[in-house]
């Protein structure tokens, strides 16, 4: 073990090395050339600089939740412990440092009658979440997490210190764009007037077509098709019949897996008898997009999409059974295979052109990387 002043570094054969280099994923066993543990932005640009010096790739975790590859020969950043959060109630605006979890920022901004635009777990990280879209259960009435975002703090390939302020292009690619541009070393984004939601999961045997074709914007649903029956979730911002009004930092929603993920403009016939047949065996979640997220000007291709259709096994023949009414599209918060990473956006190539200006000798590559 190595430390510096601020910063720790751990080389293999350390016991601090095995167990910070794996991720949540337990089926990846990556080799990293060294464990760096980050507490301050002068650590981060250090481990920038040392990765350019040593021609290593630059592989970046806080919490594990978003990595897909394994970081073999590569210097490995840990942010988890720069997890500071901090909450201006005049502004409605939360500031976060890049290992910062929803949890943290749910119960930060709740005294305050705020809510953040967080996902279905308190445990993930903000930043990559928020960096790949993010998609929550007030996103039809308020957009995507991207969309929220005001400002960050980026370390550049070169070690700069660079504020968005002053770059809009490297906003726009951040705001859905994923991590491939900089390091995020700050973020700073908008908070919403939720005080309490309608919430809950029940028992489901109507028409889901019918009932988002009907559903405003201020309700979000999920159909849940599974060998133990068929149910749905909502969360809504304004009264539902059947459920009661909770504090939003108590709706425990949960997720399904993406083991298998499409995207449609509609439910076909033939998708939704897909569905129904594939939730014998795994657990099937279709959800209703579209509403605020419509409104997403970033590169999220998930926007023109009015529902998704997730598979928490890759059955055989799921591929060819959705494939002809779906968009083709993909979602970098749901998407493992990074070979397909050019399937969640739009404008891909207006992405590459800022991958260009800021990290031209491809450092940050680790991953879901523009190419």
């Amino acid at each position: 073990m190595l430390t510096t002043q601020r910063q720790t570094v751990h080389l293999p054969g350390s016991e601090a090395y095995e167990a910070l280099r794996k991720p949540l994923n337990a089926a990846l066993d990556p080799r990293p050339a060294m464990v760096v543990e980050a507490y301050g932005v002068a650590d981060v640009r250090a481990a920038v600089l040392t990765a350019t010096e040593r021609n290593l790739p630059l592989a970046v975790q806080a919490t594990g939740h978003g990595t897909h590859t394994e970081a073999n020969g590569a210097l490995l950043l840990r942010t988890t412990n720069m997890d500071e959060v901090e909450i201006d109630p005049i502004r409605r605006v939360a500031k976060v440092g890049p290992g910062a979890r929803w949890g943290a920022v749910i119960d930060a901004a709740a005294p305050y009658g705020l809510v953040p635009l967080a996902g279905s777990s308190r445990d993930v990280g903000v930043t990559g979440f928020t960096l790949g879209g993010g998609v929550g259960w007030l996103s039809r009435r308020y957009g995507f997490a991207a969309d929220s975002v005001i400002r960050a703090q980026v370390v550049t390939a070169d070690g700069r210190l660079v504020c968005t302020d002053e770059h809009p292009d490297l906003l726009w690619a951040l705001k859905g764009g994923g991590g491939s541009f900089g390091l995020v070393t700050e973020l700073e984004f908008r908070l919403y007037p939720v005080k309490q939601v309608w919430a809950g999961i029940i028992p489901f045997q109507g028409d889901y077509r019918a009932l988002t074709e009907k559903a405003p914007d201020t309700m979000s649903t999920a159909l849940i098709i599974s060998p133990e029956g068929t149910k749905l979730k909502v969360m809504s911002t304004v009264p539902v019949e059947g459920f009661e009004a909770i504090p939003f930092r108590e709706a425990v929603m949960g997720g399904t897996p993406a083991r298998h993920l499409d995207f449609f403009t509609g439910l076909h016939d033939d998708v939704m008898e897909t569905a129904v047949e594939a939730g014998r065996q795994a657990t099937v979640e279709i959800r209703h997009w579209g509403g605020a997220m419509a409104g997403h000007r970033g590169p999220v291709a998930a926007a023109n999409a009015s529902y998704s259709v997730i598979v928490s096994e890759a059955l055989p023949g799921l591929s060819e059974a959705f494939g002809p009414h779906a968009t083709g599209g993909s979602f970098l918060n749901f998407l493992a295979d990074t070979g397909r990473t050019p399937d969640a956006f739009t404008g891909y190539e207006r992405l590459a052109e800022v991958k260009r200006a800021w990290d031209p000798r491809g450092l940050f590559s680790v991953g879901h990387s523009i190419r």
